[in-house]
């Protein structure tokens, strides 16, 4: 019998052992992964954080190198690793759960392989579990190439011709130039891009956000509010500009599809050789057998993480209560929330 178990091994889940380690508690994590640092590994080859490596630590230990330079995937991947040693955090992989159950006060958590018990559960799978791709991507030319972000690594995966890149967020944006220079690329959006510097007078934009308490404004006040409908900017100028000297052509929302042919929101038409889905992620618990946890949409009922289900906890979904809580920039104070409320209901 754990005091907490803590379902994911990524950066939310090294955040939330960072604090459980410092209380007397057995604790430990599962992953379904094979070793530290999966979920960045398989990312794209040429991802580059947006984020300064002042600003993408997790508690208690600085990401080494230039403060207001940006860390590579790779940089992330190894930080993680040694994350993990330096505070020698639990950890038992190649765990993958299907089933999560609450019997009377105490958790169930049964894997493919085991099954463990605890008295209390934070779920840290992040928002990047499964692929949202639109259905009507099934009735498409089997000729076309088709990857979601998660599945691009390099433009070598894909076949002769074009690419349309959907998703004009900055994933997409970042694939997007990359792939203009080698071959014809549109770019997909459904609302107009707006770009932020990465950088202003040598500082990062982020510090800049930090210096002006955006970084502290959580999901329930006014400017947490504005941010949350605004959305996310486009970092960087490199997309603006490919888009400048006719790289990157700019299309229409997509509305749907047939065979080798994609339609657009203002019913123009393309045929495409190959497909990006840059279209993020959905957040979904088939294995979560627990009642009242979700509301009709499928989303978690939360305050600060804790869910209407004493013990069961949920850490790095998208502000959770700040901008980064899904990001190595905030996950930590969100973190050092839940593990107060575990403590507490503990005691």
């Amino acid at each position: 019998m754990y005091n907490t178990i803590v379902i994911g091994a990524g950066q939310a889940g090294l955040a939330i052992g960072y604090y459980l380690k410092q209380s007397e508690k057995n604790f430990i994590l599962i992953d379904k992964g094979s070793a530290v640092g999966e979920s960045w590994k398989v990312r794209y080859d040429s991802l580059i954080l947006f984020t300064p490596r002042i600003y993408s630590s997790l508690p208690g230990m600085p990401l080494e190198g230039k403060k207001q330079g940006f860390p590579t995937k790779e940089e992330i991947v190894s930080y993680l690793k040694k994350y993990v040693v330096k505070f020698k955090i639990p950890i038992q992989f190649n765990e993958e759960v299907v089933n999560v159950s609450k019997i009377n006060s105490n958790f169930l958590i049964k894997t493919k392989k085991d099954e463990y018990q605890a008295k209390n559960v934070v779920i840290a799978t992040g928002p990047f579990q499964t692929p949202s791709i639109p259905p009507f991507s099934m009735g498409l030319s089997n000729n076309i190439k088709q990857l979601h972000s998660l599945q691009y690594k390099n433009p070598n995966q894909l076949v002769d011709g074009n690419v349309l890149v959907i998703g004009g967020g900055n994933s997409g944006a970042q694939i997007a130039v990359e792939l203009s220079e080698e071959r014809e690329t549109y770019l997909a959006c459904s609302r107009k891009l707006k770009y932020l510097p990465l950088s202003l007078g040598r500082k990062s934009i982020f510090w800049w956000f930090d210096k002006l308490g955006i970084l502290k404004a959580n999901d329930t006040s006014l400017l947490g509010k504005v941010l949350q409908q605004k959305g996310d900017p486009i970092f960087g100028f490199e997309l603006k500009k490919a888009i400048n000297n006719n790289k990157v052509i700019i299309k229409k929302r997509v509305t749907s599809g047939k065979q080798n042919q994609v339609i657009f929101e203002d019913t123009s038409t393309l045929e495409v050789s190959n497909i990006i889905w840059a279209t993020g992620f959905k957040a979904t618990f088939p294995w979560l057998k627990i009642d009242g946890v979700l509301n009709e949409e499928g989303k978690v009922v939360h305050y600060r993480g804790g869910s209407n289900i004493k013990g069961l906890f949920f850490i790095g979904l998208p502000w959770q209560y700040r901008r980064g809580s899904a990001l190595l920039q905030g996950v930590g104070y969100d973190a050092e929330y839940i593990e107060r409320q575990i403590v507490n209901t503990s005691n």
